[in-house]
């Protein structure tokens, strides 16, 4: 069987309780997720947000949210965003934006320059930033940069925070003083509901206003698994930590191969190896990584943190490429 570390998944099922609250959803799949479990949903994670309930927008999946930004706030207006960013909504930019403006990010700091991000508030503009960043594992952003931005009226700022249970550092706290601020986020990585696909939204006035039409739906079993889910967030914890002390084992096993691995603030590694066809001579060896040379530049890899054996075999693998 493959070993699937290019996906930035957790690792780790959801324990017993949550995979109980999805067959709850199951057996009743014939009927459509009721309302008031839907509005529980939303009370749980602005509670766990630190936001109003009103605030909240839930989706499958965080990518439609980011969709149904560019799609309603894009017109007449720029977009900004980093690259590299993989964001798949970012495609829809393209079509809708007035124009479309990609501030590269250069090893090895990976720094944005706040001077040029906020030379280019001279007109309505929308700008989207993941952080931390993905696949630098990079904050890029700082509270004086983003109340910089937020105070200039042509500024619209969507911030994903896909990884912000890695990092701690959050935005949310903004959406209540600042109309034009957004944050999403996922449940697919520290929850362990990546196959349920939810995401969602806390909107600053402004985004509330525009999206207050956005449709409610999500299935019944990921409506039940998530709740379950911010009652009892005990799990959570627990795997984010052996998840981040797997990461930092990883690194230093892979510095001790010569590969140069960089600062991260999630459940990957952005690393830069030299040897030739790296991630193709890894597939052969039933083990898969992200290559980032066909999106941005060559010798460049991301790794998701999988099971302790799971990166036992990566490590063999590696030693093995190096000995040949």
């Amino acid at each position: 069987m493959m070993i699937r570390l290019d996906m930035n998944e957790n690792p780790y099922e959801p324990p017993e309780n949550v995979l109980d609250a999805v067959a709850k959803g199951i057996r009743n799949v014939n009927r459509y997720s009721e309302l008031k479990y839907l509005s529980e949903l939303q009370k749980l994670i602005a509670s766990y947000s630190t936001v109003s309930p009103d605030r909240v927008i839930v989706s499958p999946g965080s990518d439609f949210l980011l969709r149904e930004v560019i799609n309603v706030f894009s017109k007449d207006r720029k977009i900004i965003v980093v690259n590299p960013s993989f964001l798949p909504a970012l495609e829809n930019a393209k079509v809708f934006s007035r124009k479309l403006i990609k501030y590269q990010l250069v090893p090895p700091e990976f720094k944005l320059n706040p001077e040029i991000i906020l030379r280019e508030l001279d007109e309505p503009t929308l700008i989207i930033i993941d952080n931390p960043n993905n696949p630098t594992g990079k904050i890029l952003l700082d509270e004086n940069l983003v109340e910089n931005i937020l105070q200039s009226e042509n500024a619209l700022l969507l911030i994903n925070e896909a990884y912000y249970e890695f990092s701690g550092f959050t935005f949310a706290n903004f959406v209540e003083k600042y109309p034009n601020v957004a944050i999403t986020r996922t449940m697919d990585k520290a929850f362990s509901l990546a196959g349920l696909r939810l995401g969602y939204l806390l909107a600053g006035d402004y985004f509330k206003l525009g999206l207050s039409d956005f449709p409610k739906f999500l299935s019944g079993p990921t409506i039940f698994a998530a709740i379950e889910t911010l009652k009892n967030p005990g799990y959570v914890t627990q795997n984010i930590r052996k998840i981040t002390d797997e990461r930092k084992r990883l690194e230093r096993e892979l510095e001790k191969t010569g590969i140069e691995v960089f600062p991260t603030n999630t459940n990957f590694l952005l690393i830069k190896s030299a040897i030739p066809d790296f991630a193709k001579i890894l597939i052969d060896s039933g083990i898969m990584i992200t290559d980032l040379s066909g999106e941005w530049l060559n010798d460049f890899y991301t790794i998701s943190i999988g099971l302790p054996e799971e990166n036992n075999a990566l490590l063999t693998a590696i030693n093995n490429v190096i000995t040949n």
